[in-house]
C-alpha cells in the first residue's frame, strides 16, 4: 500500500485541502487545480456539499486525483468510497479506521504528531503520515528530527502551512509533499475566479523544482 500512497504524493508538491461550501463550485475548482499542475486534491468532509463535490470531481474531473479529507471512521470512510474517493485523510489514526481502509484497498494518510503515534502506525503496517497539525507541533524541525530514529518515513505535513513557510519543509528530504488550504481562497471561489486559483496552482507546482513563490493574482 505505500507504493499507491507514494505514487499520490509524488501527483504534486502541495496537496490542497479543500472545503467546499457549494456543489456547483466543485468541479471548476477541481479544473482550474488540475490546470495549474496539481492534480492531487483532498475534499475534507467538513460541509454538507463535501461528498457530492467528490461524487462531481470523480465524474467529471479525470486529470485529478480525489479523496476525502477529514475522515473520522469506518462509516466516513464508506461514504467517501462510494461517492468515488480514490484517497482517504484523516487527521489522527485508530485501529478500526486503519482496517477499514485496508480492506477497502483505498491509500490512507493518517495524521500523526508524536514518536509514538508514528510507532503505532508501524506497527498497523504504515509508513507514510500527515504531519498533523505541522505548525503547532514543532514545524519543519520537528519532521526534521524524525528522520533520525524513523528513516523510512515519509511525511505531507499539513496544517498551519503557507507559501512562506512551504519551502522549509519541501526541502526535507523525509517530506513527500505538503498540504495546504490557500490554494483555494474563499473568496476566490465564491467569487469564481478560476483563473486566480489555477495560478496559485502552478506557483505550488512549481515548488517541486525549488521554484520562488510567485502568483500574478495571489
Amino acid at each position: 500500500m505505500s507504493a499507491a500512497v507514494d505514487a499520490l504524493l509524488g501527483l504534486s508538491p502541495v496537496i490542497p485541502v479543500l472545503v467546499i461550501e457549494d456543489e456547483a463550485a466543485a468541479v471548476p475548482l477541481a479544473r482550474a487545480l488540475a490546470a495549474g499542475g496539481v492534480r492531487a486534491l483532498e475534499v475534507t468532509l467538513r460541509t454538507p456539499a463535501a461528498l457530492p463535490a467528490i461524487r462531481a470531481i470523480a465524474d467529471a474531473v479525470p486529470e485529478a486525483t480525489v479523496g476525502a479529507g477529514t475522515v473520522l471512521n469506518a462509516k466516513d470512510l464508506e461514504a467517501a468510497a462510494k461517492a468515488g474517493a480514490r484517497f482517504i485523510v484523516s487527521p489522527g489514526l485508530t485501529d478500526p479506521l486503519a482496517e477499514a481502509a485496508r480492506a477497502a484497498l483505498l491509500p490512507f494518510l493518517p495524521g500523526v504528531a508524536t514518536a509514538g503515534e508514528i510507532m503505532r502506525g508501524l506497527d498497523l503496517g504504515l509508513r507514510r503520515f500527515k504531519f498533523f497539525p505541522a505548525e503547532t507541533s514543532g514545524g519543519a524541525a520537528a519532521v526534521a528530527a524524525f528522520a533520525g530514529p524513523f528513516p523510512d518515513i515519509r511525511f505531507c505535513p499539513t496544517g498551519g502551512l503557507t507559501p512562506a513557510n512551504a519551502p522549509a519543509y519541501l526541502s526535507l528530504p523525509n517530506v513527500a509533499c505538503i498540504g495546504g488550504s490557500w490554494l483555494a481562497p474563499k473568496d476566490a471561489v465564491r467569487a469564481g475566479d478560476w483563473g486566480r486559483i489555477e495560478d496559485l496552482a502552478r506557483a505550488a507546482a512549481a515548488l517541486r523544482d525549488g521554484g520562488a513563490w510567485t502568483s500574478r493574482r495571489a
